[in-house]
């Protein structure tokens, strides 16, 4: 009695166990509807946070521009990249019966400093950049959220 209680366990479960394995109606997440219709399958494309907006641009705005002044900082860390630039000018002159046109074009070149590319980024790379900007822009107190939070009252004094 005992073996047909075990062997008639063991056929329901195998029977149970083998209905789930054998659906035929399954199709990968990637193309269930219903499961994309509830789900955002485009959430890796979206944009990103305002924290992170923020933080891109005081990176592109502020910090870069910065640290990019900063002569020791171009020497150990950057390249020199030379850009010319030719500027054309056109004058015309009038004359009782014909018209002159002067074309004179002249080439700046400038001298930019760009990051290097392909190298391992370093500790000291920051703290030298992190320096730099420090000196440019030094805190002041007077503004600071140091200044800010002892003047708030003391709680449980």
């Amino acid at each position: 009695m005992k073996q047909l209680i075990i062997i008639s366990q063991a056929l329901l479960t195998l029977s149970f166990f083998s209905g789930c394995v054998a659906n035929s109606t399954a199709t990968p997440p990637s193309q269930n509807k219903t499961l994309n219709s509830i789900t955002k399958s485009n959430a890796a494309k979206e944009k990103d946070g305002a924290m992170q907006r923020s933080l891109d641009n005081w990176l592109h705005n502020d910090w870069s521009p910065t640290v990019a002044k900063n002569k020791e900082v171009q020497e150990k860390y950057m390249e020199i990249e030379k850009v010319q630039e030719s500027t054309k000018t056109t004058s015309i002159k009038e004359n009782t019966n014909n018209i002159d046109k002067k074309t004179t074009s002249k080439k700046k070149t400038t001298v930019k400093y760009v990051e290097k590319e392909d190298r391992p980024f370093t500790l000291q790379e920051y703290v030298d950049k992190a320096a730099a900007y420090i000196e440019e822009k030094p805190n002041d107190y007077e503004n600071s959220n140091v200044k800010k939070l002892e003047s708030l009252p003391a709680i449980g004094k």
